[in-house]
């Protein structure tokens, strides 16, 4: 155990270090695409909550990362924030959407939540396009630039923001996970009514659930604004939770890993076929048939097939009963 334990952490420090040196390697382009697969790492982790962890078929996730990146810019706009609070307001902003939408929850479940929490995200868009004296708009607005310490933030310092966030976030999601709130979770998606007579509080580790996935993806949105430079709602619609989805499922549902691996695939292969047009859309549709048919828990699940150690430590807390 402890040989395995040793090897953990030199991998876990080589990829620290890996990570601390990545902008060296890059040019501007290619950091913004690195910049950009951070926040949806956070998109999958938050929404990976919900559908994968929960088990409950919600798709509001494109509101809560509209939610944070329009709180995080008009906040900077209209009250001249600097970013720092801006973005915690936009991640409260994103929980509070998150502890409004968990409430049909508590009430319906399956196709019904489902047509409900896309309303959600359609609302929001007709919202943020018709309330344009606060939101500016159909045509959106420029958000102020990044300043820390009296330093404007280019893309490659904004990365390395961009990845304290992502870590705390992650390690303080797979804290949640592990804890009793985690395997709550979990057993409300494999059986809520056995669940319950196990004395777990349902509607409570629902709200939990859809507060947290609301708190994370609230602030993917408010890292989005910073690094987009630019917040309109044609952004937040619903090709944008189809590509949520997509991350899950094949990153792996119920796995933080795979939402990881999930985020950073997909956001890679447009940037790798944009010289194809039309091809995007093929290559994504077959990975999705391939993964449901051939790899049902995803990518990060045949990760942790191969490295079962792995699979203790990160696909234990999402691990569905045979």
């Amino acid at each position: 155990m402890a040989d395995h334990s040793t090897v953990r952490r030199v991998l876990a420090a080589v990829l620290l270090v890996v990570l601390l040196l990545l902008p060296l390697a890059l040019n501007n382009y290619h950091q913004f695409v690195v910049n950009t697969m951070l926040v949806y790492c956070l998109i999958a982790i938050g929404f990976n909550i919900v559908i994968g962890y929960l088990g409950q078929l919600a798709f509001a996730n494109a509101a809560f990362f509209g939610i944070g990146a329009y709180a995080t810019g008009l906040s900077m706009v209209h009250f001249g924030l600097p970013y720092l609070p801006a973005a915690l307001i936009g991640t409260l902003a994103g929980g509070l959407a998150g502890a409004i939408v968990g409430l049909p929850a508590l009430r319906v479940k399956g196709y019904y939540l489902a047509i409900i929490t896309l309303a959600v995200g359609e609302l929001m868009r007709w919202v943020y396009v018709h309330a344009d004296r606060v939101t500016f708009g159909p045509g959106g607005f420029k958000v102020p630039d990044v300043v820390l310490w009296g330093f404007t933030l280019a893309d490659r310092q904004k990365y390395y923001l961009f990845l304290v966030m992502v870590i705390l976030a992650t390690l303080s999601t797979s804290l949640l996970l592990r804890s009793r709130f985690g395997r709550a979770f979990v057993a409300i998606r494999n059986n809520e009514v056995a669940a319950a007579s196990l004395g777990i509080a349902v509607n409570r580790s629902k709200v939990v659930a859809f507060i947290t996935s609301g708190l994370i993806v609230g602030l993917a949105g408010a890292m989005y604004a910073a690094l987009n430079g630019r917040v309109s709602p044609d952004t937040f619609g619903l090709s944008q939770m189809l590509m949520h989805f997509a991350i899950v499922v094949i990153g792996g549902l119920g796995n933080l890993m795979g939402s990881i691996i999930g985020a950073i695939l997909l956001t890679a292969a447009p940037e790798l076929l944009r010289n194809f047009p039309g091809l995007e859309e093929i290559v994504f549709s077959l990975m999705l048939i391939l993964v449901l048919f051939f790899i049902p828990k995803g990518l990060g699940g045949l990760v942790c097939d191969y490295f079962p150690s792995l699979r203790e430590r990160l696909y234990r807390e999402g691990k569905r009963d045979a």
